[in-house]
C-alpha cells in the first residue's frame, strides 16, 4: 500500500464513523447534550468536517468548499464563513441544528475533495514544510495524520453520543 491509500485509508474511516452515526439518526439526538455544556452530534460532525475542508484546503492552496460550493449559505449558522468550531461557547454549539442530511452530504463533498488531493501527492509531497509557526516546523504528511487524529477523535465523540441518547 503507498502513501496516498494510506491516507484515503484513513480520511474513508472518518467518513464511515460519520455515516454510522448519522444513518437512521432521530432528530433530537443530533442536538442531545449529554450534560448542559456538552458537544452535540450535530456540532461535532460539522466541527470535523470544517477542520478537514479548512485544513485540506489549506494545504492544497484552494478554497475551501464551505464558501466555494455554498455549504456556508445551506447550513445558514449564526457564524462567520470562516468559524470552525475551535472557540466556540457552548451557546454556538446549540447553534449547530442542521440536519443529517446536509451533514452526510457536506461531509461527503469535503471527503471526496480531501482523497482527490491525497491521490495527487507524491511520496516526497509529505516533507514538504506547510507551517513554520511550530518547532519543529509542520510537514505537509503531519498536518494530514494530526486532521485525521483530530476529526477521528471527534467522530467517536460524536458516535459515543449517539450510544448514549440511543441507550437514555
Amino acid at each position: 500500500m503507498n502513501h496516498a491509500a494510506v491516507l484515503a485509508d484513513a480520511f474513508g474511516r472518518i467518513k464511515e464513523v460519520v455515516h454510522d452515526t448519522l444513518d437512521d439518526i432521530p432528530a433530537p439526538a443530533l442536538t442531545y447534550r449529554v450534560d448542559s455544556d456538552a458537544n452535540t452530534i450535530a456540532w461535532l460532525i460539522w466541527h470535523l468536517t470544517r477542520v478537514q475542508d479548512d485544513h485540506v484546503a489549506g494545504v492544497a492552496g484552494s478554497e475551501q468548499i464551505w464558501t466555494a460550493d455554498g455549504w456556508n449559505e445551506r447550513f445558514a449558522l449564526p457564524f462567520d464563513d470562516g468559524a470552525i468550531g475551535y472557540g466556540q461557547s457552548s451557546s454556538d454549539v446549540a447553534a449547530v441544528t442542521t440536519g443529517a442530511d446536509l451533514l452526510r452530504d457536506y461531509h461527503d463533498a469535503v471527503y471526496a475533495k480531501t482523497v482527490a488531493y491525497v491521490n495527487s501527492l507524491s511520496a516526497d509531497d509529505l516533507d514538504r514544510v506547510v507551517d513554520e509557526n511550530w518547532e519543529p516546523p509542520v510537514t505537509l504528511g503531519v498536518r494530514l495524520v494530526s486532521v485525521v487524529s483530530d476529526d477521528l477523535q471527534h467522530a467517536g465523540q460524536a458516535a459515543y453520543v449517539r450510544g448514549v441518547f440511543d441507550r437514555a
